[in-house]
C-alpha cells in the first residue's frame, strides 16, 4: 500500500521541498485548506481531506481533520493485528507522516489591542489533536512540528527507507513540548481575561529561551536564561538588546536583574544611577543630570562599585560614557547610548553594553516572583509598594525636615532591593552606605556605618524592617546619622522612641516591612 503523509501548516516555511522529496519517494499527500492550495498552485499532487473524509471542510475551517477517516488513519497501531484488521473493515488506509504547526496564539495575543474574540479564533483545535495522535502512535508514525526537522526526516527516509524509531521519539516529545506550552499560554491569557485566581490548585506557565549560559552559577553547571511570554512583560532584561561586549553570565543575568529592579523602583521622573554588586546595590544617585546621577552612585562606594553592573535611566552620554570606562565594570544598562558613548565604551573589549528602551517602565502585580526549592517551588506577588501614605508615622517629638523626608523615600526605595537583614544610609538622595545580608541590624548597621566614613554624618537611616532593640538607635546617634526610617512593629517599639528622643534624632515608621532574601 502507497505510504501517506497529511500536511497541514499554519507556517509554510520549507514545505515545498518537503512535499517534492515526499512525491519522489512515492508518498500520497493529504492536505487541507491553504496548505492543499499552495502544493497545488506548485504542481505537486495533493489529495483534500474532505475527499479522504467525505465531509467539507466547514464552520470556517474549524472543522477539517475530526473525523475517523484521519484519526484511524494516524492512531491505528501497526503492532496490534486487530487495530490493521478493523481499520481495513472501515476502509481507512495508514497515515505515515504528520507535518503539522498550530494557528499562531502566542503571536496573536502579543499584538497591541488584540480582542478577545481574535484570541479565541487563533486557538487550534484539529492541529494539536491530530499532532498528539501522531505522537501517541510514534513508534508508527513520524510526527513533525518544526521546519527545521524536515530533512532529516527526508534524509532517512531515503538512506534507510523509514524514519528511525530514536527519532520518532524525539519528533514525539517536540509534539508534547509545544502542545504543553501552547496551552500553558492560552490558559495564562485566559486567567487575565476571568480574573482567576492566581495561585491555583496546579500551577503552569511556560517561558520561551532566550540563550544557553556558557555555565551555571559555577563553571561545572550547565544552566539557560529563559523568558516569560507575554506583552505585561515588557522593560525586563530578556527584552535587553546587547549591542557590545561577550556573553552574559548566569550570575550577570541577577545581578543585572537587581539592576534594572531598583531603576524602575525610582521611575523616570529624574536621572538615576544604580551600581550593583552580587545581587545588592552598592550605589544609588539620583541628580539633575545623567551624569551626576552616576556620580553619586560610584562615589557612594567606589571600592564595591568595581566589577559591578551600573543601570541608568536616561540614554548614556559621551561626558558619563568617560566616567564609566575609567572603572572595570560588567555591564552597563540603559534606554539607549550615544554613537560617541557606543564609540567609548567598546573599546573596552569584554564590557557588556545592553540597550533597554523601558528599563523604567514599572512592574505590574502579574510579574510573579518564584523561587525554587528542592522538591518544590515558591511563588508570590512583587512587592510593588513602598509605605502607605495613610500608615507613615512620625513617632518622635522631633519632626524631619523637608530634605530628610526625602531622603526618607529616598532611604526606603533603596534598601527594599538590600539582602536582609538590611541597613542602608542616604544623603541628598545619594547611598553613602549599605549593610547587606547581616544576621541582626545592629551589625548592618555597623558595616554601613563603616563604609560611609565621615558621609554617615547627617545621613538618614533606613530599615527594611523593625528594630527588636533601641541599640540600633543609640549607635546611630553615636555615628552621627541625623534622622531614621524603619517599619516599627517591635514590642520594644516604645524603647526605640525614646532613645530617638533622647538624642534628638527624628523617627518615623512606615508599618510596612520590606524582606529581600
Amino acid at each position: 500500500m502507497k505510504k501517506r503523509a497529511i500536511i497541514s501548516l499554519f507556517d509554510k516555511d520549507g514545505i515545498l521541498d518537503f512535499a517534492k522529496a515526499l512525491i519522489e519517494l512515492d508518498y500520497e499527500i493529504l492536505s487541507t485548506g491553504g496548505t492543499a492550495k499552495l502544493l497545488s498552485e506548485n504542481n505537486i499532487p495533493v489529495t483534500n481531506v474532505s475527499d479522504v473524509t467525505g465531509f467539507p471542510e466547514c464552520l470556517d475551517g474549524r472543522v477539517k481533520t475530526l473525523h475517523p477517516n484521519i484519526h484511524g488513519g494516524i492512531l491505528a497501531n501497526r503492532g496490534i493485528p486487530e487495530h490493521m484488521e478493523q481499520i481495513k473493515k472501515l476502509g481507512v488506509a495508514p497515515i505515515d507522516i504528520v507535518a503539522v504547526n498550530l494557528y499562531p496564539f502566542k503571536k496573536t495575543v502579543l499584538k497591541p489591542g488584540v480582542t478577545r474574540e481574535d484570541a479565541i479564533e487563533n486557538i487550534d483545535i484539529g492541529g494539536p489533536t491530530m499532532i498528539r495522535a501522531a505522537a501517541k502512535n510514534w513508534q508508527d508514525v513520524a510526527v513533525i512540528v518544526d521546519p527545521a526537522d524536515y530533512t532529516t526526516v527526508i534524509e532517512q527516509l531515503k538512506t534507510n527507507g523509514e524514519v528511525f524509531k530514536e527519532t520518532k521519539l524525539m519528533l514525539a516529545y517536540k509534539v508534547f513540548k509545544m502542545t504543553s506550552a501552547y496551552d500553558a499560554l492560552i490558559a495564562s491569557y485566559l486567567a487575565g481575561e476571568t480574573g482567576a485566581d492566581i495561585f491555583p490548585d496546579s500551577f503552569t506557565v511556560t517561558f520561551d529561551k532566550v540563550q544557553d549560559m556558557r555555565y551555571g552559577e559555577n563553571p561545572h553547571q550547565k544552566a539557560a536564561f529563559y523568558k516569560e511570554i507575554g506583552t505585561k512583560f515588557s522593560g525586563t532584561l530578556a527584552e535587553a538588546k546587547q549591542l557590545h561586549g561577550k556573553e552574559i553570565s548566569y550570575n550577570n543575568v541577577g545581578d543585572a536583574d537587581g539592576a534594572i529592579a531598583m531603576i524602575k523602583e525610582f521611575g523616570d521622573e529624574r536621572p538615576c544611577a544604580v551600581a550593583v554588586k552580587h545581587a545588592n546595590p552598592c550605589g544609588i544617585g539620583i541628580a539633575d543630570n545623567i551624569f551626576d546621577a552616576y556620580i553619586k552612585a560610584y562615589y557612594s562606594d567606589p571600592v564595591s562599585i568595581f566589577g559591578g553592573i551600573i543601570a541608568l535611566n536616561r540614554p548614556v552620554d559621551g561626558k558619563t560614557a568617560e566616567e564609566i570606562a575609567k572603572i572595570f565594570t560588567e555591564i552597563i544598562i540603559a534606554p539607549s547610548f550615544t554613537k560617541e558613548a557606543i564609540d567609548i565604551l567598546t573599546q573596552k573589549k569584554n564590557l557588556r553594553l545592553l540597550e533597554l528602551p523601558d528599563i523604567a517602565k514599572p512592574d505590574t502585580k502579574e510579574m510573579l516572583v518564584y523561587k525554587k526549592v528542592s522538591g518544590g517551588l515558591l511563588v508570590q506577588e512583587p512587592d510593588l509598594s513602598l509605605w502607605n501614605d495613610d500608615e507613615f508615622e512620625i513617632v518622635t517629638d522631633c519632626k524631619p525636615t523637608d530634605a530628610q523626608l526625602r531622603d526618607m523615600i529616598f532611604g526606603m526605595k533603596a534598601v527594599k532591593y538590600v539582602k536582609s537583614n538590611a541597613i542602608l544610609l542616604a544623603k541628598d538622595e545619594a547611598t553613602v552606605g549599605v549593610g547587606p545580608g547581616q544576621t541582626n541590624r545592629i551589625t548592618a548597621l555597623e558595616l554601613a556605618v563603616k563604609y560611609a566614613g565621615e558621609k554617615a554624618k547627617g545621613s538618614i537611616m533606613a530599615s527594611d524592617a523593625f528594630f527588636p532593640f533601641d541599640d540600633c538607635v543609640k549607635f546611630a546617634a553615636e555615628s552621627g546619622i541625623a534622622a531614621i526610617v524603619q517599619p516599627g512593629g517591635s514590642i520594644r517599639d516604645a524603647d526605640s522612641i525614646k532613645a530617638a528622643n533622647e538624642a534628638g534624632i527624628p523617627m518615623a515608621f512606615t508599618h510596612e516591612r520590606h524582606f529581600r532574601h
